[in-house]
């Protein structure tokens, strides 16, 4: 059993990134990682993305907690309606939704559904972002 130290929320824009922010996010998040902290993110796009995507390639997945707004199905079926609209990408979206998946396939207990909410709205946006701070000794 991995013993944790610290659980590093990890925030940032979905919208908007740069090659200098991934850089430094990836940077961040390895020396969390190999310290011997846990990160924890909201299973967004870009940041959260990144985030996860180091851990992932790291192999530290039992040093990840992702929280959803909803449940995966709801939170996947969301953001390809996203894409249908044009507020993302058709690739952005199955890349997310594959990102968790596969993390949800190697650390089940780290994916933290939210079951009682049946969309994704503002509202169980800043309720997710509560419970990323909640869970989090640092932000």
């Amino acid at each position: 059993m991995i013993k944790i130290f610290k659980w590093i929320g990890i925030s940032g824009s979905w919208r908007a990134t740069s090659p200098e922010i991934e850089k430094d996010v990836r940077t961040k998040v390895r020396d969390i990682v190999i310290s011997g902290n846990g990160i924890i993110t909201g299973g967004a796009l870009n940041v959260d993305y990144q985030a996860t995507d180091e851990v992932l390639k790291l192999g530290k997945e039992k040093q990840l907690k992702i929280f959803l707004p909803t449940t995966l199905q709801i939170y996947a079926a969301h953001y390809r309606k996203r894409a249908q609209e044009g507020v993302i990408t058709f690739k952005q979206a199955e890349d997310l939704i594959l990102q968790l998946q596969t993390f949800q396939d190697k650390n089940p207990n780290g994916l933290m559904e939210n079951f009682n909410n049946i969309e994704v709205d503002k509202d169980t946006y800043y309720e997710r972002n509560l419970e990323v701070v909640n869970a989090s000794d640092e932000l």
